[in-house]
């Protein structure tokens, strides 16, 4: 049985049907220049050494952005905040449903300092409490399962060596 449509709607089904594969095309764009932006970095603990994928924020608007309205993130993921100098770093947790451990890197790629277990959307300060030239963000209890401490190396290609 055949299926008469009103006039014009054979055009509407096209039309249609080309908006719905660009958007695939768009989501695939999206997804790849996602995984283009991930970097291997790599945390040396007294447990061993430790492998990441990050995608590193090195902009002023994606380090505002950071990790804000993620639900999730890979049991190896995270985000690399990259503030170009050595300084004191403050973050907070606005927008952000997930509960995050931020690691402090100086420039010499040595942990300065940890907040664990960081609350989610909250607006309170988290400060570096010394001079960072990064922040890393990972999901709560990465840092602890790491056995991630200060003094600790992360290599990766922002910091000195």
């Amino acid at each position: 049985m055949r299926k008469i449509l009103p006039k014009g709607a054979g055009r509407f089904m096209l039309v249609l049907a080309a908006l719905v594969a660009a958007a695939a095309g768009w989501d695939s764009l999206e997804s790849s220049a996602r995984a283009a932006a991930v970097e291997p970095l790599e945390i040396v603990t007294a447990t061993g050494s430790h492998r990441l994928r990050v995608e590193v924020a090195r902009t002023q608007k994606e380090r505002e952005k950071g990790l804000m309205f993620r639900t999730s993130l890979p049991e190896d993921g995270g985000m690399l905040f990259d503030f170009r100098e050595e300084r004191p770093v403050a973050m907070w947790m606005k927008n952000t449903p997930l509960s995050l451990d931020m690691i402090f890197v100086g420039r010499d790629g040595r942990v300065v300092s940890l907040a664990l277990g960081a609350e989610p959307y909250s607006e309170r300060i988290i400060s570096s409490g010394a001079p960072a030239l990064a922040v890393i963000e990972v999901s709560a209890g990465v840092a602890e399962r790491l056995s991630v401490s200060v003094g600790d190396e992360v290599r990766h290609s922002m910091f000195r060596r």
